[in-house]
């Protein structure tokens, strides 16, 4: 006595429930009665023009029903063979869209990150000028560092704290290629950065440079000057922040 093979049907043949593939098989399905929709809409037309032809094809479609009825363990195969082809459309569908996807992750990390451009400083006005040096302190580590300058500041623009725990002071001068600070300007900074704002770094950031009298003055009352070059290198990481030698020295110092 033969033992009946039970077939497996589509169901127990498939694998398990996949969100994107059933999204994607309900969308071919959608587009399929949207399809047969429209050839029934034209068909339908079709017949007031044509009554005798309607006639037929409706009789034609009826003796199509009668045959599915009578057959329907081969409407059945047909089914699931009309239905595995659908799915594997969908799979190659799924399959082309990740391939696409990887390719394009790919390419971006093929591409060269985008290097940033150096910032014209003498372009800003006064005021962005001095958020941009105050940003720079932050970047550097004066966490706290702000934009305190306005009318009556008495020199300063940006104070902060150091990394090393000392008070920052930052006069900004925002001057064009032939403006130069002086020395009387490095006279004022002088009488009101130390024993008006407490300052342990004193530092004048300038767009425009300074004058040799400037520098011998700033030397004589330690404070620190920084011109376009200079502050071009600060800015582009070529160079250490201004209060960096300071700390350095001072650690020096106190090391046993």
């Amino acid at each position: 006595m033969g033992i009946p093979i039970r077939r497996r049907s589509v169901h127990e043949r498939r694998g398990p429930f996949d969100l994107r593939r059933t999204t994607f098989g309900f969308a071919l399905i959608a587009l399929i009665l949207a399809g047969g929709g429209m050839a029934l809409r034209a068909a339908w037309r079709s017949a007031g023009r044509h009554p005798v032809a309607a006639v037929l094809v409706i009789a034609l479609l009826l003796v199509a029903a009668l045959l599915v009825l009578r057959r329907r363990r081969r409407a059945r195969r047909i089914a699931e063979t009309v239905t595995d082809a659908a799915y594997g459309i969908v799979d190659a569908g799924i399959a082309e869209l990740d391939a696409a996807a990887e390719a394009a992750r790919a390419e971006r990390r093929l591409e060269p990150p985008e290097t940033a451009h150096p910032v014209d400083y003498a372009q800003l006005d006064p005021y962005a000028f001095e958020e941009a040096v105050a940003e720079l302190c932050r970047r550097d580590g004066c966490a706290d560092a702000e934009v305190v300058g306005g009318a009556g500041d008495l020199g300063a623009d940006v104070v902060g704290t150091t990394p090393g725990g000392r008070r920052l002071v930052v006069q900004c001068k925002r001057y064009g290629p032939e403006n130069r600070v002086g020395s009387q300007d490095l006279q004022r900074f002088g009488g009101t950065c130390y024993a008006v704002h407490e300052a342990d770094v004193a530092l004048v950031v300038s767009t425009g440079g300074f004058t040799e009298p400037a520098l011998d003055y700033a030397e004589q009352c330690a404070i620190l000057c920084y011109g376009p070059e200079e502050l071009a290198g600060w800015s582009e990481g070529g160079a250490p922040p201004p209060w960096a030698a300071l700390e350095e020295r001072a650690a020096g110092v106190s090391a046993p």
